[in-house]
């Protein structure tokens, strides 16, 4: 099956540079969490990472450079990040360990699921609200079991935030993938079947 082929111009653009500064936070939010051992600073990180999620679909929009390279970058970016964030969160001990596992496990399937797509050559297909919605929540809900873990003076108020956000964010990332993933895949892969005999 070939792969998906992307032009050199998708690669290259303000999205996409974006994206990968994103991408770049990674170490240093690691570096503050275990190197500098601030929880605080490392959670205002993670929280502004959330918060500029949006960023990158929007210059894609903005500069007219929405291309099927930054459809797969994107997201790949913020599974990376879930995989890298929750297992630290875990190791601080931060974040409950079922609310860890539920949520591993979800983005382990999603993530898996896109690479074997993409491999075969299948059209990325497009994130639901749902699915938007609970990686909005969890993006909020993860820097808040850290801030709540913290030394922070609200750290109290944090904990209690971190669960409004990752009781709905769980729920909704479940039911985006058993009842809208799922079956886009399902289809997606059918056709790439169908394509190649």
């Amino acid at each position: 099956m070939p792969l998906i082929q992307f032009d050199r111009r998708d690669l290259f653009t303000y999205a996409n540079a974006f994206t990968f500064a994103r991408l770049l936070c990674i170490p240093l939010f690691l570096w503050l969490l275990f190197g500098r051992d601030n929880r605080a600073a490392a959670a205002w990180l993670l929280g502004g990472l959330g918060a500029t999620d949006w960023v990158d679909g929007w210059l894609a929009r903005r500069f007219d450079q929405v291309s099927e390279f930054g459809a797969v970058f994107d997201p790949t970016v913020d599974r990376l990040m879930f995989l890298v964030v929750v297992p630290s969160l875990l190791i601080d001990g931060s974040v409950p360990l079922y609310v860890a596992i539920l949520f591993l496990v979800r983005e382990g399937i999603v993530a898996l699921a896109a690479v074997v797509l993409a491999a075969l050559g299948a059209e990325p297909f497009s994130v639901t609200w749902e699915g938007k919605t609970a990686t909005f929540l969890m993006m909020f809900a993860l820097p808040l079991y850290l801030g709540g873990a913290s030394t922070l003076s609200y750290a109290e108020i944090c904990e209690v935030l971190a669960w409004l956000c990752a009781v709905p964010g769980i729920a909704y990332g479940y039911f985006s993938l058993i009842f809208q993933y799922t079956p886009e895949a399902r289809r997606a892969f059918g056709a790439t079947r169908i394509a190649g005999s």
